[in-house]
């Protein structure tokens, strides 16, 4: 029986989202927000949350500077029942942190690293991280230390029996290395929106991105926010819609149908079904500013589950 249904290994940070700004930003002139939200970010880390927040055990692998930054992350992360025995504390070092300015359909993002590029595979206990069902991988450019081993990881996590799957978000180079492709040969489910899969693809028209990635994994989604999500398993293909809500603002919406995705599919979930809650709870994340916020109102979570996915909390068959 396995300790974890979900292993993730990642990164950890905060998120400082400024929102109301000019619609165009000129430089030297001061803007001012109306308003601002502090939050747990990275994507590792709101998928992590969130997974967890919908009755997964999770265990969770990362650095945090020794700063409050990283006192704060793990504080946030924790309280969704995330296992962080495995969360590493680098001393004289600092936590990462992104600011993010929402711009109507699109956003600003700046990130400054910190201790996500720090972390290397002599910070991981591999022992931990294979004892789940399933092994998640985010912000694949962001782990510049990490990289040159997950693909012996993830080979590893295969043989060990576990699932695989990988959120690679963008590359702040613009380079999309090819070494990628020696990773997708151990990754099960792949899922990146629209943008990456046309870089990861080399193609600018989405339908054949996901064609040609989905002949390198098993299973690939490619997210496309309100247009819907695109999945491709072998000669199966289905596009699903999300249920129309208010937006707070788009922060974690990706994550969040990872997290919605992965535990449907750990469930024995089919196609279909996985993809159809990775919409809900995409579209439950961005009622609430912040990645994770629509999660930590529990009674605004199930009200919105509730209506929106029939019985989505059932106990995953690893760890009853």
């Amino acid at each position: 029986m396995a300790t974890f249904d979900v292993s993730v290994i990642g990164e950890l940070n905060l998120d400082l989202i400024l929102t109301g700004l000019p619609p165009e930003l000129v430089l030297e002139h001061e803007h001012l927000a109306q308003d601002l939200s502090i939050t747990l970010g990275s994507s590792s880390a709101i998928f992590a949350h969130n997974l967890a927040s919908l009755g997964n055990k999770v265990g969770f692998s990362s650095c945090i500077g020794s700063d409050p930054f990283g006192e704060i992350c793990v504080k946030r992360l924790g309280e969704s029942g995330v296992d962080l025995s495995r969360v590493k504390k680098m001393q004289n070092k600092t936590t990462g942190l992104s600011v993010i300015l929402p711009q109507r359909k699109q956003r600003y993002i700046l990130t400054y690293p910190g201790t996500m590029f720090e972390m290397t595979d002599k910070d991981l206990d591999l022992n931990y991280v294979f004892s789940a069902k399933h092994l998640h991988v985010s912000s694949y450019f962001l782990q510049k230390g990490m990289r040159a081993s997950l693909i012996d990881i993830f080979r590893r996590a295969k043989e060990a029996g576990l699932s695989t799957s990988l959120d690679t978000n963008d590359d702040p180079e613009n380079r999309w290395s090819s070494e990628i492709q020696l990773l997708l040969k151990h990754t099960d489910i792949l899922l990146p929106n629209e943008r990456e899969a046309c870089k990861l693809a080399r193609t600018e028209k989405v339908e054949q991105a996901a064609e040609i990635l989905s002949q390198k994994v098993s299973m690939v989604v490619v997210k496309r926010g309100s247009q819907g999500a695109i999945a491709r398993s072998g000669k199966e293909s289905l596009v699903a819609f999300p249920p129309v809500v208010d937006v707070a603002d788009h922060v974690g919406a990706g994550d969040s149908f990872d997290a919605g995705f992965v535990h449907k599919f750990i469930r024995g979930g089919k196609l279909e079904e996985c993809l159809k809650f990775g919409n809900v709870v995409g579209s439950l994340c961005v009622t609430r500013p912040g990645g994770t916020e629509a999660f930590r109102d529990v009674r605004h979570r199930e009200d919105f589950l509730r209506k929106h996915a029939a019985s989505p909390l059932s106990p995953s068959p690893a760890t009853r």
